[in-house]
Parts: structure tokens; sequence; C-alpha cells
């Protein structure tokens, strides 16, 4: 009886813990001071910009349409054309980039080709190299902000990076969209507005080159982009948030390549959480640095929909135990913990989400939840473990 009491305290604690994480950043970010963006001119510094591209014949066009305006010469755009059975690299060197093929079956994956642009940067390095998916859309004056914002602080910076509804969004993309919004806006504003780092979320990346020159991105993690933030961190440079530097990815419209899509973020997310949270708090302790503390317990909070899940869970067993061992205590601290999650969750939607997203939709999150059921059961047992690129509408 005692060990079942121990294990149901143990759950309520991590679950509370998590959702009182979620809490505090959803209502730090209400309070965040709005932030202009800055002119619109081209920076002095020396600067360039890497695009990992596999195989984005359909899509590349774009991302660098959004971007050479913003910088001095095409050439300070790099595109690594990796691994690509397409026309990828001819339509990157009609926009007058730099462009480098690599082809190496066995390594395969961003962090590879990210590496494989750093190599070729060597010899000339710049001040601040920006890293940008083949995929997006690069806001106005997102590479002045995020280059400016490298050079003053010597510190990783992780724009604005958000995902937009497909042209004919489902309910399930709706609630991804929102689910995506709260995890790479409202949570790193939050932390920003508490003095704290952020996670890395992917494209948008700008590093000054004598930290990304300090880790290896050789390797085919598949949640790169977060492993990369972990790394910097545990080196002494924990990312910080440019809210104002924004850049726009598109959840794929078919639910087949969405789904691949969640499962291949999410699988790496919890496998990082398992394995990475114990070496930042131990880190954290030994350098006693709140940072690295601050970065542990973000990482910890899983993602929301599994977040939602394990709580409901938990409430249940907390109230099998109140009625077979008279415990209650668990189950109220459980409430306490949902109502809190409720208020995060309708106070992110309020402040960042409600003329995107009508309030109706959110009642379908139960349907969202339960479709992502298979994605974590697939954790146990076909877990995802190789970079597997997500293929375009």
């Amino acid at each position: 009886m005692i060990l079942v009491k121990l294990c149901l305290w143990i759950l309520t604690i991590i679950i509370s813990l998590n959702i009182g994480v979620l809490f505090i950043e959803c209502l730090s970010a209400i309070w965040s001071k709005n932030q202009e963006s800055g002119d619109n001119h081209r920076v002095n510094a020396n600067y360039r910009l890497i695009i990992p591209a596999h195989n984005e014949a359909s899509c590349l066009g774009k991302t660098l349409e959004s971007l050479i305006p913003q910088v001095s010469h095409p050439e300070q755009i790099l595109v690594i054309a990796d691994n690509c059975t397409d026309n990828t690299a001819a339509i990157a060197r009609q926009f007058g980039v730099t462009v480098r093929e690599r082809f190496n079956t066995e390594k395969r994956g961003k962090g590879y080709a990210l590496a494989y642009g750093l190599e070729e940067l060597e010899s000339n390095p710049p001040e601040v190299v920006i890293f940008f998916d083949a995929d997006c859309l690069v806001g106005d004056n997102a590479v002045s902000e995020l280059t400016q914002k490298a050079i003053a602080t010597g510190r990783p910076i992780q724009a604005l990076y958000l995902m937009a509804k497909p042209e004919n969004p489902t309910p399930k993309d709706t609630i991804s969209a929102f689910a995506f919004l709260v995890k790479n806006w409202v949570r790193p504003l939050g932390l920003a507005t508490l003095g704290l780092p952020c996670l890395l979320t992917g494209t948008g990346m700008a590093f000054p080159w004598g930290v990304i020159n300090q880790v290896s991105l050789d390797h085919g993690n598949i949640v790169e982009d977060m492993q990369l933030g972990l790394d910097v961190a545990l080196k002494g440079y924990p990312p910080l948030f440019l809210p104002t530097a924004k850049v726009i990815g598109i959840l794929p419209q078919k639910e087949q390549i969405s789904t691949q899509q969640r499962q291949r973020w999410e699988h790496g997310h919890l496998q990082t959480i398992i394995t990475q949270v114990p070496a930042l708090i131990k880190e954290g302790i030994r350098q006693l640095s709140f940072p690295l503390l601050g970065l542990a317990l973000e990482l910890s909070v899983p993602p929301l929909s599994l977040l939602v899940m394990f709580w409901g869970l938990t409430l249940i067993l907390a109230l099998g135990g109140g009625l077979m061992l008279g415990i209650w205590l668990p189950t109220l601290v459980l409430i306490l913990a949902g109502f809190l999650m409720f208020i995060a969750i309708i106070t992110a939607w309020a402040k960042f989400a409600r003329q995107e997203i009508p309030l109706k939709s959110l009642m379908l999150i139960p349907v969202y939840l339960l479709s992502k059921i298979t994605i974590y059961f697939n954790f146990l047992g076909k877990r995802e473990s190789q970079w597997i690129k997500t293929e375009r509408d």
C-alpha cells in the first residue's frame, strides 16, 4: 500500500509540475511588452545563410524569393542540395545563390547537411550564420534582426516559427496549428519575459560563428534542432527568443503525411526528454546555472496533447486511490492542476489565436487527442529513430 501511495504521489507531482511550468509560461507571455521589428535595412555584418534541401524543388523557390530581398548579395545564401534526386540544385542556381551538392546515402538528414555547409564556410567564416529550412516563408527584415541580435548578445537566436493551416484545413489541422502556436510562440515568449532561454524550434536560427563552431551537427538526430539548442546551452550559450523575426511554414494537407511529421517530431521530443533532462539538471546544479535548470523544466513538459492525456489518466488513478485507499489529496491537487491547464490554454487562445482560430474549434481537442493515441503507442513499440523527410503535398 505504501508503494502504491508513493507511485501515485510521484505521478501527481510530475504532472502538476509540468502543468505549473505551462501555466507560468502562458501567463508570463501575456505580460510581455509588444515589440516592433527594426528598420528594414541590410546589416553591415558578415553573415551567411545556410538552407539544407533534400528534394525541395516544389517549395525552395518561394523560400528564396522571401530571402533574397533581405541580403546584400544572393551568394550569401548557401543551399546544400543534399542527396537530391530532383532539380533542387538547378532551381537554386536560377536565383544566383551559392549551391553545393552533397551525396552520402549512409549519412542522411538535416544535421549532416548543416555540418557540410559549415565546413564549406570554414575557410572564410562569417560573424553570424543563420539556418533556414527550404519549405518556409521568411518575414520581412528577419535576416537583419536575427543577425543584429546574435551579434549584440553573442548567443544563439531563435525566430518565431509558426505553422499556417493548409488551404482546406480539417478541424485536426486547426487544433494542430494552435498547439504549434502555444509551443513555438506563447511558451518561448513567456520564458523571454521571465529572462530565461528557450529551446530551438527549427528554421530561423542564428548563431555567432564562435558558438556554432563549438558543437557538432554531424549526426542524424530526428529532432536535430532541439538537440542543437541543448548542446549550445551546455556550452554556456543558451538560446534567446526573438518574436519579431518571423518564419512561416505550412502544415501538410494529406493526413498520412501530417501524421508522419507529427510522429517524428513527438517521438524525437519524448526521446530527448528521457535522455537530456537528467543531463541538464545535473549540469545546472554543478554550474549553479538557473538558465540550464529553466531549460530542463521547459524540456520536461511533454507535447500539449500528451500532457492532457497524462493528466487525465493520472486523475483516474488518483480517483481510484481515493476510493480504495481513502487518499484524496492527490485527486484535489490534480483537479487544481487541471484548472490551471485550462486557464493556460484559454489564455493563450484569447491573447494569441482568437482571430485565427474560433473558440468552437477548441471543443474538438478531445477528438484531436484520440487521433494521436497511435503516435504515442508507437513510441513504445515502433519508435522513430531515423530521420525521414516529410513529403510535400
